[in-house]
């Protein structure tokens, strides 16, 4: 975990934060930060009129829905859209920020991901955010803003509620690089697998790699992650998102599978969408009959 200066978006945020009457940086209930204890019931921490500090009633559910298998990870995505979220901050150096010390920084946090991206965690609920971190004071935004924050400071990964999975009804969740643009932008977003302008794209290519006969996606099992309840939650992971199955031409021998192998990654690596709106890809040989693709 390291930390990093505010970028533009949570530093107007943090500076719109409510003051007691003697100036001094408060919550929205007018009480002093100075010696507060975050993990306290009714405490809302922010600027958004009764709120209080919970997790919104629509991601809560859109959650409930996923961990049950009821929906998928797109329409949780789309869940978040409009919705207020926090992003940690902590006072760094050795002054007192809530006495106006002009010594004592502010910094957003970051994380690094098991494959080296950055990553910014975010939080559905001020306890959520206390639980991971006391020290970390909760600024509020609309998701929209909070991933602008994210992409400003060249994130590639959100992770949502990080550490969450150890209560029974929650979720940690990973929001990719094509989702958070698109929650940045208000956009939808469509997972790769099941981007059929994606798929559209990929059906040219068997046509320039020597031995393939199809190219098939599906979800890779990079996405699953778990609940604290232990269910199998699908979406969320940080593994791999995209799998390419490569069917081979009958009759194809292993040298040849690997021409194959090596003729696809070559040739993906010049479509720009596949780029765009794939957030990683495994490819791989598959074997069977060719199939059909949804479309």
């Amino acid at each position: 975990m390291s930390s990093q200066q505010l970028p533009a978006h949570i530093a107007n945020l943090l500076e719109r934060q409510q003051r007691t009457e003697h100036g001094e940086p408060a919550d929205s209930a007018g009480v002093a930060w100075s010696g507060r204890d975050l993990s306290g019931a009714g405490n809302p921490l922010h600027t958004f009129d009764g709120d209080d500090g919970h997790t919104p009633a629509p991601i809560a559910a859109a959650r409930r829905r996923l961990i049950a298998g009821e929906t998928d990870e797109a329409q949780f995505v789309a869940s978040l859209a409009g919705q207020r979220l926090f992003a940690p901050v902590i006072a760094t150096g050795t002054g007192d920020a809530d006495h106006g010390d002009k010594e004592a920084d502010i910094s957003l946090v970051s994380l690094t991901a098991p494959d080296g991206r950055r990553a910014m965690p975010v939080f559905t609920s001020v306890q959520a955010l206390t639980g991971w971190h006391r020290q970390a004071r909760p600024v509020a935004a609309e998701a929209e803003r909070v991933m602008l924050a994210a992409l400003a400071e060249d994130a590639e990964l959100v992770v949502l509620d990080p550490g969450a999975a150890e209560a029974p009804a929650e979720l940690t969740y990973v929001i990719r690089r094509p989702a958070l643009e698109a929650l940045a932008q208000g956009r939808l977003w469509t997972p790769s697998y099941l981007d059929h302008e994606l798929a559209q794209a990929l059906d040219e290519l068997p046509d320039q790699c020597p031995g393939v006969a199809q190219l098939v996606l599906k979800p890779h099992r990079g996405i699953i992650t778990q609940a604290g309840n232990g269910a199998r939650v699908l979406g969320g992971g940080h593994g791999p998102e995209l799998s390419l199955g490569v069917v081979v031409k009958p009759g194809t021998d292993a040298v040849g599978q690997r021409l194959a192998l090596a003729a696809v990654e070559a040739a993906c690596a010049d479509v720009e969408m596949l780029s765009q709106r794939a957030d990683s890809l495994h490819i791989q040989l598959v074997d069977g009959e060719l199939v059909e693709q949804p479309r």
